[in-house]
């Protein structure tokens, strides 16, 4: 899964270094929402924005892991 989403958000957001360690300080306000929106589309969840914090965002880890426990893994 963690691949998957590598892929589809560097397709997405080209500029964004997804091995940063706070993710969260490489995204403006639409890359956030840009990230929300394909991921909501492509597992079918709601991504809520609450769910827009420091430690869903501080990596890809974090951000797979939010997936995860949304769809219940």
């Amino acid at each position: 899964m963690k691949e998957e989403i590598r892929k589809m958000l560097e397709e997405a957001l080209p500029l964004v270094d997804f091995d940063s360690d706070f993710l969260l300080g490489e995204l403006d306000s639409l890359g956030v929402t840009t990230i929300f929106m394909l991921l909501s589309d492509k597992y079918g969840i709601k991504l809520e924005t609450s769910d827009i914090t420091p430690r869903n965002l501080k990596n890809l880890d974090s951000l797979v892991k939010l997936i995860e426990t949304k769809l219940g893994c």
